[in-house]
Order: C-alpha cells, then structure tokens, then sequence
C-alpha cells in the first residue's frame, strides 16, 4: 500500500516539521503483521512529496487469525484500516494536531495533494466524490488496468485515488483516517466504544454537518447499532453547542435587519412576490435553499399548485423552528406529505437538491464570502439544475435612504457583501453565460429614481425547449 502526500506551497520541506519527518531520511516503524516507512520521493522549496509505504506480510495476516480469506487477498494491496493504524504509527503527532518546533504551521492552510494507489470502492468514482467533494477536494479515480484486460469480469472495484484541496496538513490526515475504511467497508480490529471515540474525535469540525454522515458514521462503526446511536447522540449535542451561539448572534442580527425594513414591509414584500413569480412559473415542486423559520415555505403550502415543497438550511434550530411555526407535528397526512426539511449547506453536492422544478434562495448569498459563490453556483446551477432559479439580495445603493443605518454599514451584520445593481446583474448575467440559463433582473420594492429599490431579484430559467 502506497500513499503520497504533496505540498506546493512554498516553502514546500515546511512539510516535514508538520509530520514529524525529515525529509533527508528514512523513517521505519513496526505496524501489526508488517512495517511502515516514511520517505521523501522530492524535498524541493516549490514541491515536497512524503511517502508512507507500507508491507504486509499475507501469510502472517491469515495466521494471525486477521483475514477469513485465504492466503490469496487484497489485503496486503488495498488502503484500508491497516494503513489508518500506519497513519497513527507514523503520524501521530500530526493526526493530533500538534508541531513543536512550528506551532505555527499547524493551521497553516497549504496546497495539498494526497495519492493512494489502490483504493477498494465498490461503487466507483461517484462515492469517493459523495465522502470528499463536500469537504472542498477535487477528486480524480482512476479504475484498475484489469477493466481493460479483463472486461468479462465487469468494472473493477479497485482505484487509483488523488484528492487535492487547500487544507491543512492536520485537517487532510483527519479526513483520510476517517473515510478511508469508510471506503473499504472493512476493519481487521475489534469494534468498541473506542472506536467511537476515534470517529468523533478525528471527524471534530466536519462530520456533524457533512452530507454523507449517517453513511461515514454506519461504516465506519461497522453497522454496529448501538455504537452508531451513541456516535449520532454526540454528532447531535456537537452540531447543537456548534449551532446554538450562531442560531442566537444571527437572529438578533435578523431583526436588527427587520426593524430597519418595517416602515417599508420590505420583507413581506419580497415574500410575496418570490411566491408569485414560482407560481407563475408553472413550477410543480418547489426547494426552499436558505429555508430559515419557514416564511416562504408557509406561503407556498398556501398555493395547491405546488404539489412538492421542500426547505433546506444549514441551521439544525432554525428547521425546528420552522417546523413548529408550520404546525408539521399536526398536519394533516395529505398536506404533510408535501413537505420536506432537511439539514444542508449550498456550498456541498447533495443528490437532496435534484429533481425540483424550482429552487428560491431569498436573501441568502450575501451572507457566503464572495469566494464560495462559485461553489455555490456549481451545487445549484450544474448538480442541481433545477429549470427556475429565483434570487434575491439586497440592492447597496439604496443604503442611504435607511435613515437609522450609519454609512457604509450593511443591513445585516452576517451579510459578507451588498452588491449595486450594476454588480448583481453582472454576476446574474455571468452565471446564466456558464451553465446556459436565461436570465431576467428586476426590482423588489418601492423603486427610488436615483437610488433604485431596497431589493433586488433574479429570474434563471431553462431556454425555451431545453431539457432539464
């Protein structure tokens, strides 16, 4: 089993303080059934590439009471559990987060690249892309030569892998620890409550809201039910403590925003007309991104015309709020059949998201840094592909008529960005150009002659006659 790990950021060796590992020599370590080394195939200031190579003997895995197979298996040539225990063997430190000589470099984001040679997935490409693409990896998975010399014999589960994001070195050896035997589906050690423990603690940060995580969390714990109800039980008190500080400073913040809007019913307005515009569109199924406390989903529950509703959101409390004030609990089963909420974020491909006529994101993207927008884009507009998008986000230049807004402030203070009308067409214009929509923009609100209206909205659609 091989697996590389590259930095390109300069000064690349910086690498080998992060893992412990000087790149001038050669690290060996006993592993369980074989032994693990660590070498530098390049140590250059714009390139450094560690290697973990590790050997397993087969006879001694089958006598060890490690493999029901026979002395011929996979085993010793597939990444799986045995190389996770490799990892903590030679990175162990690094797993942990810690570098005493360069503390600084442990949250050092850097250009990173991981290769494993043979990786053992059954579904292919498309599920290494579900665990690590919602992580910000681009992902590349070469199949087997023996799909070319042995096409009888159907496609090979076994892959060349490379994923690649900016991350840090801790944050990339946490990932593959975790859904590397997700991946495989096998573990050759004892399952346990410890075992809980190693999940929650090398999946701290992402696990609790990653869109694959009841899949990472059934795997990885083997299946074993009273394991993954103790593992969920901690992923929910995590994403509540998480989510609880952030549900509160945001909902005072939303009606901060409220407050400066009420003499105009600006909000009510928007509403309003989002739900207008989908009804006119003919739209049959309808996905609420950025759902919050359900305003736009009560008032497309009104119109019979939208026989699938469904409300997305990354917030776990502002869903329960929305389910509440919704009256889901006591609806009747016709009307709540419906329905749907569901925990999400914009920025992950989330097979969720497909098959709507529509999708709304109602004052939503201002609150992404402006470089997650692509990310955005590409989730809703290429995976997605709903044939109607509406958006709507605040209009800067009418700023100024907020009496009680101080200048150069925004409405809302979670908002990363208020575009002028010029800059939100141009992006409307720019997203229909690269995934072939059609576009219209126009004003949401009393309309000022010099300073246009407080909101503005898009319109994204199919061209006519194009399939969805």
């Amino acid at each position: 089993m091989l697996l590389t790990i590259t930095n390109t950021t300069a000064p690349a060796t910086d690498f080998g303080y992060l893992l412990h590992k000087n790149p001038a020599r050669l690290h060996e370590a006993d592993v369980s059934r074989g032994r693990a080394l660590v070498f530098y195939s390049e140590a250059a200031q714009d390139r450094c590439t560690a290697c973990l190579l590790l050997e397993l003997n087969p006879v001694e895995l089958v006598r060890g009471g490690e493999q029901l197979e026979d002395y011929v298996n996979d085993r010793p040539y597939v990444a799986s559990s045995y190389m996770t225990v490799a990892m903590t063997r030679v990175f162990g430190t690094a797993l942990a987060g810690n570098c005493q000589q360069r503390p600084e470099l442990v949250h050092t984001k850097l250009d990173l690249s991981a290769s494993i040679e043979v990786l053992r997935v059954r579904r292919g490409p498309v599920e290494i892309e579900e665990l690590f693409v919602p992580l910000g990896y681009q992902v590349s998975a070469i199949p087997h030569p023996l799909d070319e010399k042995f096409p009888e014999w159907g496609p090979s589960p076994y892959h060349r892998v490379t994923i690649s994001n900016h991350v840090t070195v801790h944050d990339l050896l946490s990932h593959l620890f975790v859904l590397l035997p997700v991946l495989d589906e096998e573990k050759h050690y004892y399952i346990g409550e410890a075992e809980v423990e190693k999940l929650l603690r090398h999946g701290e940060g992402w696990l609790a809201t990653h869109p694959a995580k009841d899949k990472i969390v059934d795997r990885y714990l083997r299946r074993r039910s009273s394991l993954k109800r103790l593992a969920f039980e901690r992923l929910i008190e995590e994403e509540g403590s998480t989510l609880a500080g952030a549900d509160e400073a945001a909902e005072s913040a939303l009606n901060e925003e409220r407050e400066l809007e009420r003499p105009l019913t600006l909000h009510t307005q928007r509403l309003n007309r989002v739900a207008e515009v989908l009804r006119d569109l003919g739209s049959k199924s309808v996905l609420d991104l950025g759902c919050g406390e359900g305003k736009l989903l009560r008032r497309l529950l009104a119109e019979r015309s939208f026989e699938k509703i469904a409300g997305m959101d990354v917030s776990y409390r502002a869903l329960e709020i929305a389910s509440e004030r919704l009256g889901l609990d006591n609806m009747p089963e016709r009307q709540r059949a419906r329905i749907d909420l569901f925990q999400g974020s914009l920025l992950y491909r989330d097979k969720r998201l497909s098959g709507f006529d529509a999708a709304a994101l109602v004052e939503v993207i201002e609150h992404l840094d402006a470089p997650r927008l692509a990310a955005l884009e590409r989730v809703l507009f290429e995976f997605a592909r709903p044939r109607h998008v509406v958006v709507t986000t605040p209009n800067r230049e009418y700023n100024v008529l907020f009496p009680t807004l101080p200048a150069g402030e925004t409405r809302h203070r979670d908002h990363r960005f208020e575009w002028t009308r010029a800059e939100f067409e141009g992006w409307a214009n720019g997203v229909a150009a690269r995934f072939s929509y059609e576009v219209r923009v126009e004003p949401l609100g009393p309309v000022d002659p010099a300073h246009g209206a407080p909101s503005q909205m898009a319109v994204f659609s199919f061209p006519t006659g194009a399939t969805q």
